[in-house]
């Protein structure tokens, strides 16, 4: 007898809300992925989660949705006061370990939440902390931070303040809580408020990972330490050395939706994945 195939549920009936459902449309997502479709009813539900996922999986929006579906419910089921309704202003942080994988979560925070008017600040090095801080003045109901930045303008800015956070998210946990950023984690955890919802997600379990939240919900959609999502695409050339960056530039012209690494020196071998 044969198994019966498992039934994907859509945005919808997985309780995302229209606005948002809209979103995920306009953006190519038809249907969940894995780890969207196992993460969405717990976070929904309001549950903290440790999500185990690739790059490339989806664990983006398996974050993005419910606190932006949680942002909707807090404007529009709270009561107006003086005939205006409220305007969370720093409602959720989501920390990432590298400023490229910030502003990748940033923009598609605004993708989705384009049609309701989401304002989303990006906090990273390598950009002028004044623009950072003007940004910060238009009170964004998001913030997408490296750790290092995001403390400078605790500890520095005039006025800003995470004592309103809702929701924490930690994106690659598992680098995030290496030494490199001990220090400066470990004083914004200090800050922030104890009662929020936290999502961590990782490619990894490690202790720390692990220790960090006290009863999650523990959401694996990652087959293996070294494993690659299925949609992902990879290939290898062996080029002689000469010729590699006359290849790369090849492949940038007409790959450009793909991602391109060269290997080192003296493997002469060229990378790319899609």
């Amino acid at each position: 007898m044969e198994e019966e195939k498992e039934v994907v549920k859509t945005f919808a009936e997985l309780g995302v809300r229209e606005e948002l459902v809209k979103a995920c449309e306009r953006l190519g997502w038809n249907n969940p992925s894995k780890i969207q479709a196992e993460a969405l009813p717990y976070a929904l539900d309001g549950k903290d989660l440790i999500g185990l996922a690739q790059t490339g999986s989806g664990k983006t929006g398996a974050f993005a949705l419910p606190i932006l579906q949680a942002l909707l419910a807090c404007v529009y089921n709270s009561e107006p006061k003086k005939g205006r309704r409220p305007d969370p202003s720093f409602f959720a942080c989501v920390l990432s370990p590298t400023r490229e994988l910030a502003i990748q979560i940033a923009e598609q925070f605004q993708a989705l939440g384009a049609d309701i008017g989401l304002r989303c600040a990006v906090l990273v090095g390598g950009i002028d902390r004044m623009q950072q801080t003007v940004a910060l003045g238009k009170r964004p109901h998001v913030i997408v931070a490296t750790p290092g930045r995001l403390w400078d303008h605790m500890s520095d800015t005039k006025g800003f303040s995470l004592k309103t956070l809702k929701y924490l998210v930690l994106d690659e946990a598992d680098r995030l809580l290496n030494e490199d950023f001990e220090k400066s984690l470990t004083m914004i955890l200090d800050e922030i408020p104890r009662n929020r919802k936290t999502y961590l997600f990782s490619a990894t379990m490690t202790t720390k990972v692990r220790k960090l939240q006290r009863n999650p919900v523990k959401i694996e959609a990652a087959a293996s330490k070294y494993s690659t999502v299925d949609t992902l695409k990879q290939q290898y050339w062996l080029v002689p050395s000469d010729y590699k960056i006359a290849i790369l530039y090849t492949f940038s012209v007409k790959c450009l939706n793909q991602h391109l690494w060269f290997s080192p020196e003296h493997v002469k071998m060229l990378v790319y994945g899609h």
